[in-house]
């Protein structure tokens, strides 16, 4: 289930499975040592697609992305986990909210960054859509 992001805070544990675990380096931040959106948003959707991809028993493409809020910078340095949590699986698409935790260095609390709705479509080998064998 989606949460509004006046709630994110509340939140006390990540949602789903963790699907992507990875390390923000200095060439994904800007000058003040903070990670890009744009990065954060691609290691959702890899984290989103491999889960996708599982379910749906082969290639998928993203085909839309829900809004989303940034709750607090991400340093340089920081482990950032994505976790992933199914909401629906269709005909030939799958809906999963995406939700990205950090942990600072030097810190053991988890805290949550963003969240976003990702939509995923099966595709087959010449790009066009499947159904997903449920």
């Amino acid at each position: 289930m989606s949460h509004s992001y006046n709630e994110l805070d509340e939140t006390p544990l990540p949602n789903g499975e963790l699907a992507l675990q990875t390390v923000a380096m200095p060439g994904s931040t800007n000058a003040s040592g903070d990670v890009y959106a744009g990065w954060l948003l691609s290691q959702m959707d890899i984290g989103g697609s491999m889960v996708a991809q599982e379910i749906a028993g082969g290639r998928v493409t993203t085909v839309a992305v829900g809004s989303m809020a940034f709750l607090r910078p991400v340093p340089v340095g920081s482990q950032i986990r994505c976790y992933v949590e199914t909401l629906e699986v269709g005909r030939s698409s799958i809906k999963a909210l995406v939700e990205v935790w950090l942990k600072a260095p030097q810190s053991l609390e988890l805290m949550k960054v963003t969240e976003g709705e990702f939509v995923f479509v099966a595709i087959d080998a010449n790009g066009r859509t499947r159904p997903i064998d449920k």
